[in-house]
């Protein structure tokens, strides 16, 4: 079922982090996002966010992608586990991120600190899990699940040289 982590991550425009602070309240917010693969996550915000602090006090983080708009009953889920931090490389995080948006609202350097009042962000992810909905027949769950997924391993598909 891996396929459906980079057809999810293709398809949603946001994604919803999961942060914790240090005493380890939750807090969770929607954010744009761009991949640069199932592994590396990249968005912008500003440091001085719920969201951003928490990230310097606590690293690991938790993500879901999800399309909001499917319908009940049909819905299709990516729940990630991350550890976040500043991009070490944030022009190429703004490159991916201004592939997804329209004209007009490009990210500039300027955008991003010390001169603007942004920094591009990265998750690596450690874990991927996608949603088993329930009464799925090729599983034996009643209510909805996850289930992890481990990318294919080079010589498993049916290549012919």
């Amino acid at each position: 079922m891996w396929e459906l982590v980079p057809r999810l991550l293709a398809d949603s425009r946001y994604l919803v982090l999961a942060t914790a602070d240090r005493q380890g309240r939750p807090w969770a917010t929607p954010v744009f996002f761009a991949a640069r693969d199932e592994d590396r996550l990249f968005w912008v915000s500003a440091p001085d966010s719920r969201h951003s602090r928490n990230i310097a006090e606590r690293p690991a983080v938790a993500i879901t992608v999800f399309d909001s708009h499917a319908p009940i009953g049909g819905a299709e889920a990516l729940y990630l586990e991350a550890s976040a931090g500043p991009a070490d490389d944030p022009a190429a995080a703004l490159t991916m991120l201004n592939a997804r948006l329209p004209p007009g609202k490009q990210l500039t350097g300027d955008d991003l600190a010390p001169s603007g009042p942004m920094l591009a962000y990265r998750a690596d992810v450690q874990r991927h899990f996608v949603l088993i909905r329930g009464g799925d027949a090729r599983f034996d769950n009643v209510t909805d699940a996850r289930l992890r997924v481990t990318r294919p391993q080079a010589g498993t598909h049916h290549d012919h040289a």
